[in-house]
């Protein structure tokens, strides 16, 4: 199987869509220059290079996929294309949401291209494989887009933070508000790999806890394309509430097929736990109306968010996602700790991480704890009605804001190794 990687310098002039650049060294080679190399002390090999692994063709394509690399390179850009000197490397690959391929990416990366940190890092299985690489090479991982609070729980270590979001963070938001509403009995249609897996089990402890009751539940092949038999259990169980507990095509799969079936038209509650904007776009308003779900980040935040979701769009002719936005942020704040600190080295610049808050436009007073969990508010919100809907992006009410140490695991349930060690 072929991968296609790709080593950058941001450039203004850059294709959005564009998946081969030149280096800048190379242009000034190629415009018959030699090259000026400024020593970055401390810095290996007067480079940071970063890998961004993630599914480029697949069912997370879309809201997180190619344009996710732009999101990068605008932190590089907002850098000043480089830190202390020191140049700044990207290469890229699709995971294929393989483990078997993702971990051969990044033990490439490890042993010949010699990377600093890996960022991206989306379906649940294949982040858990490469983390454990990069733990035994002591680099760093930025995991955005894997969902699994195990990143960060039985799975934590020294050597990688989660940023986005988490299953714990999800669930407890939209399972509780549903809950606490009223409605009690619930089934679970989860996707049959550890991501799934995982935000199965959080959605049934916020449930359980909260007075609910799940009175069945399904697992589906990831990715999966027919969603009938799957919607057919659900609309026969009687429960008050169906959760996806997916993400990507799958979801989008999941409630158009609930929308053929008149299910939430019957009455019952479609509850999906990771959605994205690209993904209410896929469904449309008619049927996404009315959806309530927990988001990271949402760009009509605020005037600091649509500015940068503007860049983004400018850049892309999208609109970015909030795994977009993380992993603008966690890159900024990763070369921010390199140039506080003069080094590459893993540790000190994770500790830099650590030791600094996190204000920009994806979080205010975000932190990062000893377990890597990167701890902010999360919002939980509704889909407008086409009616209530001023223009394409206009998509969600915010209800409301859920405070960063309610959003996610406390440390006293946590039985990551790193805490209280």
């Amino acid at each position: 199987m072929q991968l296609s990687y790709r080593s950058s310098h941001r450039s203004s002039l850059r294709s959005p869509h564009r998946f081969a650049t030149t280096t800048l060294a190379a242009a000034i080679l190629a415009a018959g220059y030699a090259p000026i190399i400024i020593a970055a002390e401390g810095i290996s090999d007067n480079e940071i290079r970063i890998g961004y692994l993630a599914d480029m063709s697949g069912v997370y394509r879309d809201p997180i996929g190619p344009l996710g690399e732009d999101a990068i390179n605008m932190a590089i850009e907002d850098m000043g294309g480089s830190v202390n000197g020191a140049n700044i490397v990207v290469f890229s690959a699709d995971d294929r949401n393989s483990p078997d391929v993702g971990s051969s990416v990044v033990r490439e990366w490890i042993d010949e291209r010699n990377v600093d940190m890996v960022t991206g890092l989306v379906a649940s299985s294949v982040t858990l494989a490469a983390v454990g690489l990069l733990e035994e090479a002591d680099k760093l991982g930025l995991v955005n887009g894997a969902v699994s609070s195990a990143i960060t729980n039985e799975h934590c270590s020294p050597n990688h933070i989660h940023w986005v979001y988490d299953t714990w963070a999800m669930s407890n938001g939209t399972a509780k508000a549903i809950t606490d509403e009223g409605h009690k009995n619930w089934y679970l249609l989860s996707a049959d790999y550890s991501f799934g897996h995982a935000l199965e089990a959080d959605v049934t402890r916020v449930v359980t806890e909260n007075g609910g009751t799940i009175v069945g539940s399904a697992r589906h092949p990831f990715p999966s394309s027919d969603f009938s038999s799957f919607m057919l259990q659900a609309q026969a169980s009687g429960a008050d509430v169906i959760a996806l507990n997916n993400a990507g095509g799958d979801t989008i799969n999941a409630v158009q097929t609930a929308g053929e079936f008149g299910i939430t038209q019957a009455g019952q509650i479609l509850a999906g736990m990771v959605l994205f904007s690209t993904d209410i776009r896929s469904i449309g308003l008619e049927n996404a109306q009315g959806l309530q779900f927990t988001k990271a980040w949402y760009y009509d935040l605020n005037d600091e968010t649509r500015a940068w979701a503007e860049r983004f769009r400018e850049s892309t002719g999208s609109m970015p996602t909030m795994v977009h936005a993380g992993l603008y942020s966690s890159t900024r704040h990763y070369l921010e700790a390199i140039e506080a600190t003069g080094t590459d080295d893993t540790q000190a610049v994770r500790q830099q991480m650590a030791d600094t808050p996190i204000n920009d436009i994806f979080a205010t007073g975000g932190y990062i704890r000893e377990d890597g969990r990167m701890v902010h508010d999360m919002y939980l919100v509704e889909v407008k009605t086409p009616e209530e809907s001023q223009d394409e992006d206009d998509l969600f009410h915010i209800i409301r804001t859920i405070p960063a140490e309610e959003a996610f695991r406390p440390l006293s349930e946590s039985v990551c190794p790193l805490v209280n060690s």
